[in-house]
């Protein structure tokens, strides 16, 4: 059974950082981050999405930074510069062929 932990999240001040951490329990060549805000849809934030191919959202371009260990089990968000608006609930994503895996959660607050 696939298991996804994700660690890192906390409540930060506008203009601060946070690191979030995602483990599997098997690697995966498609691992990513998602983010949920409150009466909002879950949203792609990053992603490595196969091969050298890196998405990020256009909200978080130059301020996030997604990296991965070279087993590719730990997907790792360094998150710079946060606004309130990045607040939500980070999840980790894992896809293998079909098969969609994600993790349970981790709630990033950003206010003064």
């Amino acid at each position: 059974q696939v298991q996804l932990v994700e660690s890192g999240g906390g409540l930060v001040q506008p203009g601060g950082s946070l690191r979030l951490s995602c483990a599997a329990s098997r690697s995966f060549n498609v691992m990513g981050w998602y983010r949920q805000a409150p009466g909002k849809e879950r949203e792609l934030v990053a992603m490595f999405a196969g091969g050298n191919n890196i998405r990020y959202a256009d909200s978080v371009k130059g301020r996030f930074t997604i990296s991965r260990d070279k087993a590719q089990t730990t997907v790792s968000l360094q998150m710079n510069s946060l606004k309130p608006e990045d607040t939500a609930v980070y999840y980790c994503k894992a896809i293998s062929g079909p098969l969609n895996y994600w993790g349970q959660g981790t709630q990033v607050t950003v206010s003064s």
